[in-house]
């Protein structure tokens, strides 16, 4: 995976292009406004403020997500398995992940980690390995977050089996994202679909995609775990 990534590193946007995703968002940016707006709202409600938070994103790749914390939590950091996927980044703190399951982080480092449209490109023997490694990663309390294509979504496996980046992917279905955590110890706080509506139909109506986050055939999903081990002052789910 890390050399396939090196390869398309520089033509990344280009190989992502679909004419059904260009339709329904042209370009990248009104993807990675949900996802940041999911992640705002998804604290908002557990009553947490992003400033006293440290976040990582594991597969940070060209580090679009992360900057749109910067600033707003109190450390945002990312890696990544492709040192090409990150030549891009200068301006933020990011770092070469030496092994697919293997993070470069202490122990309890951080109280939030991503993984965005990671897990599809993990090999499905591996992927509970790579969940306990950021588990490992996260201090008492803190959340992982895994946001990922929903193979429920016709339109997304029809996107995903075209798209040369996605060649190899195997997607996962939320539950299995669930199970994950669980079988890591993480508690499974909640699990959220979205992209439903195109960028211009949200726009003015953002209120009927959230009437349908529990509906599982959004095009992603966004599933929220946290590592209670050794937190003797749990939030609310």
């Amino acid at each position: 995976m890390p050399q396939e990534f090196d390869d398309y590193a520089g033509r990344y946007e280009e190989l992502l292009q679909d004419p059904i995703r260009e339709a329904f968002a042209p370009g990248s940016k009104f993807f990675a406004d949900r996802k940041w707006k999911l992640i705002q709202d998804f604290f908002a409600r557990q009553k947490r403020p992003l400033s006293s938070l440290r976040w990582l994103d594991v597969g940070c790749g060209k580090g679009e997500l992360l900057r749109m914390g910067k600033g707003v939590f109190g450390k945002v950091a990312g890696c990544d398995l492709s040192q090409e996927m990150m030549v891009s980044g200068g301006d933020l703190d990011i770092c070469l992940q030496p092994d697919p399951d293997r993070l470069p982080f202490a122990d309890g480092s951080f109280d939030f980690l991503t993984a965005v449209c990671v897990f599809h490109h993990v090999e499905p023997g591996t992927r509970l390995a790579l969940v306990n490694e950021m588990k490992r990663v996260l201090a008492p309390g803190g959340i992982l977050g895994i946001f990922e294509h929903n193979p429920l979504n016709p339109t997304t496996r029809l996107i995903v089996s075209r798209t040369p980046v996605d060649q190899n992917a195997i997607l996962l279905r939320a539950g299995e994202t669930e199970d994950l955590m669980r079988k890591a110890s993480l508690q499974a706080v909640e699990t959220e679909f979205f992209l439903y509506l195109p960028e211009k139909v949200y726009n003015r109506m953002p209120w009927m995609e959230a009437a349908l986050k529990s509906v599982p055939l959004g095009g992603q999903y966004a599933t929220f775990g946290r590592n209670n081990t050794g937190d003797s002052n749990q939030h609310g789910g």
